[in-house]
């Protein structure tokens, strides 16, 4: 019997190559997010509209939505930090845009410049007018079990971020262990925190694989009744701004162990193998031409 259904949300191009050490042209990046339009995805968070002199790899956004293939049925997300942000994102047509926001003071302004209230409270200008254009909006809550400036996490702390961002409009809030060293114990006490406030349909998880256990955290999420999870393909990149954050989860891995677990899930998993191997490629400079979707041979940041 198949259990009930799980959906993957796809972060590579956005999360997994915000901080990928190769020079990647912008043709190349449109070839991962169309390949990954044709894996099974409802949503794809394909670019961050941030300064470019904050990071680099995400200079081509608007370049990059303008030239997917947009595949019915497929949502294609853009992370904002700020009102200039979501403006160039609506007019890149960004289908819903993320919000960001810390649990950790430390981390607030290592990654934004700015402290936890400021920082939801220009979430909460972007919001706004989101919200008044019709654009869903996505909220992060970035280092929900630790900090790698402050240390440990008070769950509270994070059930008061996540609040907010459900406040500000937020139809689902992503909880993220940006430098990857939650354990399942831990985890569970945050989720126990959050949970008395925000309903898990309301929630996903963001587990980073920095330490081994993010298949471990997916599992302890599941059994407090989360059914969304974040993933990368092929398990590329992490977080710029965090020492020690390298190590998303990676999507293939992700929807095994949903499968070996019994949950229903939409990937095609032979689909999803061929592109984890084509965003982990050395030679990943040149773009193979395409047959069509059967082929799959200013200072503001981060969550």
């Amino acid at each position: 019997m198949i259990g009930p259904e799980v959906e993957v949300y796809e972060v590579g191009p956005r999360d997994g190559l915000q901080n990928d050490p190769r020079d990647l042209p912008a043709d190349w990046k449109v070839s991962l997010v169309d390949r990954l339009s044709h894996c099974g995805f409802k949503r794809i968070e394909v670019a961050s509209f941030v300064s470019p002199r904050a990071v680099p790899a995400m200079k081509d956004s608007a370049r990059v939505m303008a030239g997917i293939r947009r595949a019915p049925g497929v949502g294609y997300v853009a992370l904002v930090p700020n009102l200039k942000g979501y403006l160039a994102a609506r007019d890149a047509g960004a289908d819903e845009v993320a919000v960001f926001v810390s649990a950790s003071e430390g981390f607030s302004r290592a990654n934004v410049g700015c402290t936890v209230a400021e920082g939801i409270e220009r979430a909460g200008t972007v919001a706004a007018l989101a919200t008044s254009d019709g654009i869903p909006v996505r909220g992060y809550v970035s280092c929900v079990t630790d900090c790698p400036f402050d240390g440990s996490v008070c769950p509270e702390t994070v059930a008061e971020a996540a609040v907010a961002l459900r406040d500000l409009g937020c139809h689902e809030v992503s909880l993220g262990d940006t430098i990857g060293r939650a354990t399942p114990n831990r985890l569970g006490r945050m989720l126990e925190a959050v949970l008395k406030r925000v309903p898990a349909d309301c929630l996903a998880g963001h587990f980073h694989d920095t330490a081994g256990r993010a298949l471990a955290n997916v599992e302890t999420a599941l059994a407090f009744g989360l059914r969304k999870f974040d993933a990368s393909i092929g398990g590329l990149g992490g977080c710029p701004f965090a020492p020690g954050a390298p190590g998303n989860v990676a999507t293939e891995s992700v929807a095994e162990r949903l499968r070996r677990l019994g949950y229903a899930i939409q990937l095609d998993v032979e689909r999803l193998a061929a592109v984890a191997r084509f965003a982990r490629a050395d030679s990943a400079l040149e773009v193979p031409e395409e047959k069509g979707p059967n082929n799959v041979g200013e200072r503001q940041k981060e969550t």
